[in-house]
């Protein structure tokens, strides 16, 4: 009888076993299949057995095996055991099912701002973010694990381009050097749009995030018209298109249309931008006076005039400061492209301005371009954006061989680009004071600004707004197979985002700033500190140890 009672004394273990032993093949394998099941219950038919027999061979002069007290506090602990083990469980499952998360840090540095917040819950429409690179960089990550936490309509995806190249293709990314694009999708229309580029030392951005959701989720479309008729670049695809630059917009949630001002007669009111990119014959001068009018009514205007072509627009560019030289800006034989020749203009200088405050030392290339003259007229301010290098000149005679600076060449630097803003009555049509003679040709000045004359300030039944227009002596930069070199799509995007500031205003979300707490402490009293941390008070604890030890002995 002792032999029967030892052999259900030890049951149980073997029960334990193979529930444990159930357990670890289904976590190892991954798939809770017949074997690990099959060990679990056999597992817990072994305990039952054991719970039926452990009583059944007890001496009857002896309490029974469920009423000693040795069996009932354990089998209390057991179950304060399994209790509080279900509790926890319990706890970490509502956890996980409703997330709440404290941010403790002074300045919120791991919370969305309230900006950002709201426009997440006010989100009709999916959104997805996609980030094409395979270094997930933790910092970015949690970031979209904060916009993920608001709303479900939020998304995102880290997607390496190398091994999914039809997925970037479809997007048209362009991953350069340590740099990775990274674009924003409306998940109903699949209409995408890019949204930054990461590297090593430009993570994501709350700012761009935010924008970035509030413009593609946005109803409203800013409306691009590009005159046609005078020989200007194509839309669609083919020879001497601007295709690429027209899908750009497109991503930026423009809509393109071609607009004959010949028989329009007038700009449409629900232009946003204007552009005239390219023009080989002259606009007639109904259609200059359309684009007069245009921005006289705070309209938004891209030119952009090749040499030795006439647009018909000179006398309208004069009464803003501009004129457009027909020589050729040729770069410094130090300056030149290795595969292209010296007529293939180099640009590494910017002006202070919006538009290339982002560009630094960034190189954009314009192949045959005018240099332009800017001279200042009251109430129109004007900034230079491109500007070449001080050794460049311009070329009045592409014949002579070798080209060098000579009679009738101007030195550089010579500026390409400008940017230039007036204030404007809205339902005026002023006209600036002063118009230079258009025989006039001053150099431009390396400075980056013109400072304007003081404007005088509308009456308060004409709302003044802003008119904005951007001159490049270059449309080739915009063309196939150039717009997407080095910063050349940057160029012309910026130029379009400065010229529409009232179609989507952006969220300006303060960056969150990181307060310096440290303690600043001199080598002897680190020294100090360490030796108090180290020596002084674990010993301290010792002797207290000590003394109340031999006391109580």
């Amino acid at each position: 009888m002792k032999r029967r009672l030892n052999f259900v004394k030890f049951l149980i273990l073997p029960g334990f076993m193979l529930i444990l032993a159930g357990i670890s093949a289904g976590i190892v394998s991954g798939t809770w299949g017949s074997i690990p099941l099959g060990l679990i219950i056999a597992g817990i038919v072994v305990i039952g057995l054991w719970m039926l027999l452990i009583g059944q061979f007890d001496d009857p002069l002896e309490p029974s095996f469920w009423r000693r007290r040795s069996t009932q506090a354990s089998t209390n602990a057991l179950v304060s055991t399994i209790a509080v083990l279900a509790i926890l469980g319990l706890i970490n499952f509502l956890a996980v099912r409703s997330v709440q998360r404290f941010d403790l840090t002074e300045s919120g540095l791991f919370t969305l701002s309230p900006e950002s917040q709201q426009v997440l819950r006010e989100m009709q429409q999916g959104v997805k973010l996609w980030i094409f690179t395979n270094d997930q960089n933790p910092q970015d990550r949690a970031l979209l694990e904060n916009y993920q936490r608001i709303t479900p309509k939020f998304s995102f995806e880290y997607l390496d381009p190398n091994s999914n190249p039809g997925v970037a293709q479809a997007f048209g990314i362009k991953n350069a050097g340590e740099t990775r694009d990274v674009f924003i999708e409306l998940q109903s229309s699949k209409r995408r749009q890019f949204l930054q580029s990461i590297s090593p030392e430009i993570r994501l951005s709350e700012n761009r995030i935010t924008n970035g959701i509030l413009q593609i989720t946005s109803d409203r479309r800013s409306k691009a018209y590009f005159v046609q008729g005078h020989g200007e670049k194509s839309l669609t695809a083919g020879d001497n298109s601007i295709s690429e630059s027209v899908k750009a917009l497109e991503d930026k949630n423009f809509i393109n249309e071609p607009l004959n001002l010949a028989q329009l007669g007038s700009v449409p009111e629900d232009a946003s931008i204007v552009l005239v990119i390219g023009s080989t014959r002259p606009l007639a001068e109904g259609e200059t006076k359309a684009l007069e009018a245009y921005a006289n009514r705070g309209g938004n205007l891209l030119i952009a005039s090749d040499p030795n072509t006439k647009s018909g627009l000179d006398q309208f560019l004069n009464s803003w400061g501009v004129k457009l030289d027909d020589r050729v800006a040729i770069n410094a034989p130090n300056q030149r492209l290795s595969n292209a020749g010296p007529a293939v203009a180099i640009v590494t200088q910017y002006g202070n301005h919006p538009i290339t405050a982002p560009f630094g030392k960034g190189i954009s290339f314009y192949p045959v371009a005018r240099p332009i003259d800017i001279t200042p007229i009251p109430g129109v301010q004007a900034t230079p954006l491109l500007l070449t290098d001080p050794n460049s000149w311009a070329e009045s005679n592409l014949k002579e061989q070798p080209l060098k600076l000579d009679g009738g060449d101007r030195p550089g630097p010579l500026a390409l680009a400008v940017a230039l803003e007036r204030t404007v009555n809205a339902t005026a049509s002023p006209s600036p004071t002063a118009s230079p003679s258009p025989t006039a040709s001053p150099s431009p000045s390396p400075s980056p600004t013109v400072s304007p004359s003081p404007v005088p300030s509308p009456t308060a039944s004409t709302p003044a707004k802003p008119s904005r227009m951007v001159v490049f002596g270059n449309s080739t930069f915009m063309v196939n197979g150039f717009f997407a070199q080095q910063l050349n799509a940057d160029v012309f995007l910026n130029s379009v985002n400065w010229l529409t500031p009232d179609q989507q205003q952006p969220l300006s979300i303060r960056p969150k700033d990181v307060k310096n707490r440290r303690i600043a402490l001199s080598g002897e009293q680190a020294l100090l500190l360490g030796f108090l941390a180290l020596a002084i008070v674990p010993l301290f604890g010792f002797i207290t140890a000590g003394a109340l030890w031999w006391q109580r002995r």
